[in-house]
């Protein structure tokens, strides 16, 4: 029976073990990044429950530089795409062309074919090109002229967005936010920080790139222990309320009613259980607590409440929402 003591106590176990080659990642990252501690524990949760992410902050907040030294410190094959209004979908994909040499076509595999992908203000491009690989990240796979490639495992995207400029861009639609497991907004370092980063980054030599610390097979190895963590059922139980209560709040005594124009989808929930045993191995733990939940809840939330023009003339945000609700939902 799922859930024994003595399970519970062997998931802990190797928990742990899973988690001193996290903390290695994570001190990786850090000998190039100062602070951001909250970003990188999401992202390594995106990557540990399997899903993508997209990741919005000002320009200069060292976004490229977080996916790439955490490309790094994984041992994975990376690529960065810039997003651009005259981009096609075989920039990404790939194509075929004639070799006169060999009297035949043959395939030009894109940049997609990279374990870690950085797709650099995902905005800008037309959706046309966001569909490209927004596909991929969905089916794991491309498709070129009729023959379709297996991506290569572990496949993970990070796309970015800059929340300050509208013009010339290409806002993604809602159904292909909702594909992305979370939103991270990442935000200006602190005053220390700040000068921390100036004694890093203005004397001496600059940082070098961390050392390996995972490869593909670890971080496949992961990724099924992260889907054997304990959920008890009234961990499940919560993390659905949640979702649950994005779509009817008045059952939890909420009158968001009239700000909510739809809902989150049982994708949310999936997202928020998986992140949440992502989140307890990160910790250590071989099972998941209500607080595991609440602290990945935001980033997987605030991306899929959908508001009304009510809302937005009230300048209410899904943000605000998401601490409505989880202020109310009882935690078990």
């Amino acid at each position: 029976m799922a859930g024994t003591d003595t399970e519970i106590s062997a998931l802990n176990s190797r928990a742990r073990e899973h988690a001193a080659a996290l903390d290695a990642v994570r001190s990786g990252m850090e000998t190039v990044i100062i602070g951001q501690q909250a970003v990188i524990d999401q992202v390594l949760a995106a990557v540990l429950a399997g899903g993508h992410a997209l990741l919005e902050g000002v320009p200069g907040i060292a976004k490229t530089l977080t996916i790439s030294t955490l490309a790094h410190c994984l041992d994975c094959t990376f690529a960065r795409i810039q997003f651009t209004p005259d981009l096609l979908p075989a920039d990404i994909t790939g194509t075929r062309i004639y070799d006169r040499h060999t009297a035949a076509f043959r395939t030009i595999q894109g940049p997609i074919f990279h374990q870690i992908i950085l797709a650099d203000e995902i905005n800008r491009a037309p959706p046309k090109v966001q569909s490209a690989l927004l596909e991929a990240m969905q089916e794991r796979q491309v498709t070129i002229q009729g023959e379709t490639y297996p991506l290569p495992r572990p496949f993970f995207v990070l796309a970015t967005q800059n929340p300050l400029e509208s013009e010339g861009t290409y806002p993604l639609p809602e159904a292909q936010l909702d594909r992305f497991m979370l939103k991270i907004q990442m935000d200006y370092p602190t005053l220390d920080e700040e000068v921390a980063i100036l004694d890093r980054f203005t004397a001496g030599d600059q940082p070098g790139s961390p050392v390996p610390v995972l490869d593909a097979a670890g971080l496949a190895a992961l990724r099924s222990f992260v889907r054997s963590v304990y959920a008890d059922p009234g961990v499940k139980r919560y993390a659905a309320q949640l979702v649950d209560a994005t779509r009817h709040p008045a059952e939890y005594g909420l009158d968001l009613g009239p700000m909510i124009a739809s809902g989150a989808s049982p994708r949310a929930s999936l997202a928020l259980l998986l992140c949440g045993k992502a989140h307890a191995v990160l910790a250590g733990r071989g099972y998941v607590v209500p607080d595991d939940i609440r602290a990945l809840a935001p980033a997987v939330l605030r991306h899929r409440v959908l508001l009304t023009f009510e809302a937005e003339a009230d300048d209410l945000t899904s943000e605000e929402i998401v601490r409505k609700i989880l202020a109310v939902v009882e935690v078990p």
